[in-house]
């Protein structure tokens, strides 16, 4: 079995909120226009990011547990790399960026995450990330 790995690339304060940005990385043994489908689509992300994802006019509208989030796309390049920019709550206008880059070494991609987090929930929202990764990377091995 395929463990998650993820390195913490940086930790930098947002002077706009009290919200960090962090980024961590994460090998996936596929492609990058594999991956990108899996991080780009309703179908894609309903695998492993949220319970499910519906898009209503240019709104992507995430749903864990009875919660909804909403968020825009700001950035969009295929095979390379999506941005959405949350809509709501305490998150509101910030970005999660989901970048894939070729990775010679793996075989395969990595996915790059950028999010932000209160201070206090840091280590919970980074770990929660892995896990769903790692549910990402099992829809790959073979």
């Amino acid at each position: 079995m395929y463990i998650a790995e993820y390195s913490l690339l940086f930790i930098n304060f947002h002077n706009m909120s009290n919200l960090e940005q962090y980024t961590l990385e994460f090998p996936i043994r596929t492609s990058s226009k594999l991956l990108y489908v899996m991080i780009s689509t309703p179908e894609g992300l309903s695998r492993w990011f949220a319970d499910s994802v519906d898009i209503q006019g240019d709104t992507f509208v995430f749903k864990w547990e009875g919660s909804e989030q909403r968020a825009q796309v700001v950035q969009n390049i295929e095979n390379e790399l999506i941005a959405f920019k949350w809509l709501e709550d305490n998150h509101k206008d910030h970005i999660l960026e989901m970048k894939i880059e070729e990775d010679s070494i793996a075989a395969g991609v990595a996915l790059i995450i950028t999010d932000h987090s209160d201070p206090s929930d840091l280590d919970f929202n980074k770990r929660l990330i892995t896990s769903q990764v790692s549910v990402l990377q099992r829809h790959f091995q073979s």
